[in-house]
């Protein structure tokens, strides 16, 4: 199991929604048990794509930037500081309204995996 990652040495990727991951910490990479850690990125102007996850409990919290989340039936702004947490089965999707890079770190339980992600749009 490696125990510590150096985010530097984390190679981003582009994943279903839309977003630029950095898998800080995930079961299939690192070796833990049941929870994924990672930084979304979205470029000013960017927004992910409206999607779901049928077993997976999310919990964003916002590092950098602000926009808009959609929440089910609810929008809502966020911003630097705030925690989201986006219940298995809801659609949901975030805008980066501001004038920098929208981050996001996303704890995921189970761990994320693309086979979980229904996009909607």
């Amino acid at each position: 199991m490696k125990l510590l990652t150096v985010y530097e040495e984390i190679q981003p990727y582009i994943t279903k929604d839309g977003s630029i991951i950095r898998e800080l910490m995930h079961p299939s990479i690192h070796g833990n048990c049941s929870q994924s850690l990672a930084e979304a990125t979205v470029p000013v102007g960017g927004k992910t794509l409206l999607h779901k996850h049928r077993l997976t409990e999310e919990i964003y919290h916002v590092t950098e930037g602000s926009g808009i989340m959609t929440l089910g039936s609810e929008e809502f702004e966020v911003k630097k500081g705030d925690s989201i947490c986006i219940s298995p089965g809801t659609p949901h999707r975030i805008q980066n309204t501001g004038d920098t890079a929208l981050k996001i770190l996303c704890c995921c339980a189970p761990a994320y995996s693309h086979e979980d992600t229904e996009l909607l749009e």
